[in-house]
């Protein structure tokens, strides 16, 4: 891997990589040992959700749920914006349009200069809220991991007409993006297990009927004790229908399968988690940790603070804070061993990894810079 690949695949949006190395300056402040601020935080505001997917990774991430209140996630978006905080995206442990907040945290994000973008099963957005939400947005991005209705169902754990409901709000996303003139991206995902193969196909056929900017197809992530039962071995016998898949893209629908990480088969090349600090996860009680895979209370040792409790600025800059990130970037950590598979500072610490063994050189990747550039 190098600098110089990491858009060679993309011609519009970087799905499949990291948009890291665009942030030199705070790699060289974190080389120089300085208390760094994240690029991004993904975060939730709520641990509580409508839906019941199959895939759901949040049930493992149980922790004591504190409210995020409005006046909460006020100062803490205060704090991010003083302290250089670039992208927030309300994705992590929980539904984050449940929260009475939700509308008032994108606006008031939006309004301090910070990207801010939604993760979603978008059951309960309408016209309305899309309104209040889009302009602010960077991307909005609906979970949707199944192309029928009857298996929408089954795989998500809702009922068969929800999924009616959700793709009509995915075309008035389309609708009010057009007529508003916004560059906020609108993206599908889904969540890819084996079993589902039989949805690759539809979803991105309904894709190309709903027309969101892009379909994201990605692997599913599991802990380090196999709890969801992901059979990494299983994706290989789906590479051609994948390839189909991708066929479906056009000029305006961009179809991705997240390919590195499939091939990956949950497996990681490097063993210092150095990611953290740049892309941090906070869970939707307000729980800061290194990462999602460390928010159950069994992992404890790693729990920095809360912010329902505590000024984020002053969790950023505390000693506790740092103790933790610099236990994971020592020989005493193996993310090989330690870890659940293929996490979302994987990709940040493929680079990096790279980088401390010299295999590869900091420099701005050529060309325009990508979409989303403070979603790293």
């Amino acid at each position: 891997m190098s600098v110089s690949s990491l858009g060679e695949e993309h011609t519009r949006l970087i799905l499949d990589g990291t948009k890291i190395a665009w942030h030199q300056d705070r790699i060289a402040a974190w080389e120089r040992g300085e208390r760094i601020a994240p690029i991004t935080i993904d975060m939730a505001l709520t641990r509580a959700c409508n839906f019941g997917c199959n895939y759901c990774y949040a049930m493992m991430q149980e922790n004591e749920r504190l409210p995020i209140t409005k006046d909460v996630i006020i100062n803490f978006l205060d704090d991010c914006a003083e302290i250089g905080v670039k992208g927030i995206s309300l994705v992590s442990d929980g539904e984050s349009t449940l929260s009475p907040a939700f509308i008032d945290t994108i606006v008031h994000g939006g309004k301090l200069g910070i990207s801010m973008a939604v993760g979603t099963n978008a059951y309960l957005l309408n016209e309305r809220k899309l309104r209040e939400i889009l302009p602010h947005l960077a991307y909005l991005r609906v979970n949707i991991t199944a192309g029928e209705p009857a298996r929408y169902a089954e795989i998500m754990g809702v009922k068969e007409e929800w999924f009616y409901k959700v793709c009509e709000n995915i075309r008035l996303m389309r609708k009010i993006k057009d007529e508003e003139g916004l560059s906020v991206t609108i993206g599908m995902q889904m969540v890819l297990m084996p079993q589902y193969e039989d949805q690759i196909i539809p979803l991105a056929k309904l894709g190309k009927e709903l027309r969101p900017d892009y379909l994201v197809i990605k692997h599913c992530s599991d802990n380090e004790d196999g709890f969801l039962g992901v059979d990494y071995g299983g994706y290989k016998k789906l590479y051609d229908k994948l390839h189909e898949a991708e066929g479906y893209s056009d000029d305006d629908y961009q179809v991705t399968v997240k390919w590195s990480k499939i091939k990956d088969e949950g497996t990681r090349s490097y063993q210092r988690c150095y990611g953290a600090p740049f892309i941090l996860q906070i869970s939707g009680s307000g729980l800061i940790a290194p990462c999602g895979m460390l928010f159950n209370e069994q992992y404890k040792k790693f729990h920095i603070g809360n912010i329902v409790t505590e000024r984020f600025k002053d969790i950023i800059y505390g000693d506790r804070y740092w103790e933790v990130m610099n236990y994971l970037a020592s020989p005493s950590f193996n993310a090989q061993k330690m870890c659940g598979s293929l996490c979302l500072q994987h990709k940040v610490n493929e680079y990096l990894d790279g980088y401390k063994k010299g295999n590869i050189e900091l420099a701005i990747p050529d060309g325009p810079l990508p979409n989303h550039l403070n979603f790293i």
